[in-house]
């Protein structure tokens, strides 16, 4: 049995869509350009975040020494990425012996 709505969170300026609301639904990339105009609206639509790296890291949880990481840490952001830098070059020192 469904419980009653609680009528403090109706909200009259923008009820709840029916099925009909969901039929008559456009994608933003085609109301967009007609509220605010093309060039707008393709700013708009621009992907955010971060670009996609070509190779995906795989996240790991390691225990350094507190001095290591501190040392990194001090040369600002980026840190990690440069102790994934240092593994990599002793795998390349390391790899033909």
């Amino acid at each position: 049995m469904r419980s009653k709505p609680n009528s403090e969170l109706i909200d009259d300026e923008n009820p709840e869509w029916t099925e009909e609301d969901f039929s008559r639904a456009r994608p933003a990339s085609e109301v967009l350009p007609e509220i605010f105009g093309a060039e707008t609206a393709a700013e708009m639509l621009k992907p955010r975040g971060r670009p996609k790296a070509e190779a995906k890291k795989t996240p790991i949880n390691i225990r350094l020494d507190a001095d290591v990481v501190e040392a990194f840490k001090a040369t600002g952001k980026g840190w990690q990425s440069r102790i994934n830098r240092v593994l990599r070059e002793y795998l390349e020192k390391h790899e033909a012996a």
